[in-house]
């Protein structure tokens, strides 16, 4: 370790500061001399100092002045200073309550001015070591606060596109949020709601409408989460769903109709217990599939992800169309998902809004195996 001081001397009797000079330079310390207080003053703002030595009788300013000075300043205040008078030992309180450390008397004895030295200067190195502790904890307090602030905005992210995505996809869109941009992509579109919950609701005591809604979408919710289906929006008693957006799903008609079929069995489950508290509730599903413009919409404080185009319109007409608990579905959506499904036909029907037909099937059930 370097012992070596750096010795601000301040004297107005250059024989004084020789002898200090002469007393430090040998043993490794560097000594900076001043023969004035305003001097010594302005050195401390250019040399990096360790202690100061400083006499009490001088001119204008005197010793007390500027041990003062020094205690005021904050680059300053904590910097070790001993006092050097030929006074007597009157002097030491006043030199303690002017801010000095120590006070040495003249003539000094050259070993307790060395140990003196040592003594304080290791005490202004345990001060400067504390100091860049607390200048690098600051520095690490505000890294960690930037990281902190960084992870709460990928959480807000990710939070939003929660809203709309299952959370695996959530999860692969917030690192890339061009995916959002608007673009055109062929889509299956899911379209539910309930029948008769019109009458119900008015006829019904608000906290039981909403508590049939929140089984309802709770119900919808986890199969829309686990089959990585875009939920594109909750309409009351309705839902409407896409899949292949943002994500690319090879087997998106597949996806749809095991998510519906999933979702009419569970609502039929929650249907039964709505009709012992006297509620007649069915589900009716409609699914399409074609192109359609995607991307985010909205403004800063909310965003929502859609999909505009006559395949959403589709889907939802044939929602409308779908009698309880059908799930109807057009011959696009039956030929990606004849492996699977087992569907009679409905018939050609011309949905409201379209100006051809379009032939229509009704899917059953799953085919096992």
């Amino acid at each position: 370790m370097d012992n070596s001081v750096a010795v601000l001397a301040v004297d107005d009797q250059s024989i004084n500061l020789r002898l200090l000079d002469a007393v430090l330079t040998p043993r490794g310390h560097r000594v900076i001399t001043a023969s004035s207080g305003p001097e010594a003053l302005a050195l401390l703002e250019t040399e990096d100092v360790d202690l100061v030595l400083l006499d009490i009788l001088m001119p204008g300013m005197d010793g007390h002045e500027v041990c003062r000075t020094i205690r005021a300043t904050p680059a300053t205040e904590f910097l070790p200073v001993v006092m050097i008078t030929a006074s007597g030992s009157e002097q030491r309180l006043v030199a303690l309550q002017s801010g000095a450390d120590d006070f040495v008397m003249k003539p000094f004895d050259q070993a307790e001015l060395l140990a003196r030295v040592a003594s304080l200067a290791r005490i202004k190195r345990y001060h400067d070591t504390i100091r860049q502790q607390a200048v690098e904890l600051a520095q690490w307090n505000a890294e960690l606060e930037t990281r902190v602030a960084e992870q709460v905005q990928e959480l807000e992210r990710t939070s939003r596109l929660r809203r709309f995505l299952s959370p695996q996809l959530a999860d692969l869109v917030v690192g890339d949020e061009s995916l959002l941009q608007s673009h055109r992509r062929e889509i299956v579109v899911v379209f539910c709601d309930l029948r008769n919950f019109t009458p119900f609701a008015e006829a019904s005591e608000p906290e039981e409408v909403m508590g049939v809604l929140a089984e309802y979408h709770y119900a919808m919710g986890c199969l829309v989460h686990e089959y990585g289906a875009t939920l594109e929006r909750f309409t009351g008693d309705g839902i409407m769903a896409f899949f292949n957006d943002p994500v690319l799903q090879d087997d998106a008609a597949e996806r749809a109709v095991r998510m519906s079929i999933g979702i009419r069995d569970a609502v039929k489950e929650l249907a039964t217990q709505w009709r012992r508290k006297g509620h007649d509730l069915a589900l009716g599903i409609g699914i399409a599939q074609g192109f359609a413009t995607l991307g985010r919409i909205g403004f800063e404080s909310r965003f929502d992800y859609s999909a505009i185009g006559s395949v959403t319109n589709l889907s939802a007409r044939l929602c409308g169309d779908a009698g309880p608990w059908q799930v109807l579905v057009t011959d696009r959506v039956l030929a990606a998902t004849e492996h699977i499904a087992v569907a009679k036909a409905v018939g050609d029907v011309k949905p409201k809004g379209f100006s051809r037909s379009v032939r229509v099937h009704d899917i059953t059930g799953l085919k096992e195996g």
